[in-house]
């Protein structure tokens, strides 16, 4: 198995064992290998569209850093740190993208802009989609454990295409 490294200006001088480490703690089994299932499709996806592999993996792998945060805390932030209001009629499934930025900034001190836009829109998307958000926003969807026929269909897709891929998700039921 080929040993993942990641430049120290993507991850605040953070090796990916640390990252590892620290995701281990916060997150499930279940959760956490999910993660690192993802960041091997989001490489694989930035390989194959000739995308930064470095932060379409890093994306990637902290796409759900945050996605056991306790809804408290996440009320607290979105109303101590100025997000939209509107924020607060959703939950968690969106919350740890669009305010789980917010919990890798401050825990990590990851703060790649990249990065930190594709681990925002993986949750809703966004009609400005750049091609390493569209990679986290897929691999998330294809990674292999997914086999549900519209997750199928996705992947198939990506062999050729990330924007596809990315609508066939968007219009999945």
């Amino acid at each position: 198995m080929t040993k993942i490294s990641y430049p120290s200006t993507l991850t605040h001088g953070l090796s990916r064992t640390e990252i590892l480490t620290r995701m281990h703690d916060r997150l499930d089994q279940s959760r956490f290998d999910h993660c690192v299932r993802v960041e091997a499709a989001a490489r694989d996806l930035a390989v194959r569209f000739g995308l930064d592999v470095d932060r379409a993996g890093l994306a990637g792998l902290l796409h759900d850093y945050a996605k056991q945060v306790p809804v408290a805390d996440y009320l607290r932030v979105i109303q101590r740190e100025d997000y939209s209001d509107k924020l607060l009629r959703y939950n968690r499934g969106i919350w740890h993208g669009v305010v789980g930025t917010y919990f890798i900034r401050r825990e990590l001190g990851i703060d790649d802009a990249q990065v930190l836009q594709a681990i925002e829109r993986h949750t809703t998307g966004n009609p400005h989609m750049t091609p390493l958000d569209m990679t986290t926003f897929v691999a998330d969807y294809i990674e292999p454990l997914r086999h549900l026929p519209m997750q199928v269909q996705a992947r198939r897709l990506a062999q050729h295409s990330l924007t596809a891929a990315t609508i066939a998700e968007l219009q999945a039921p």
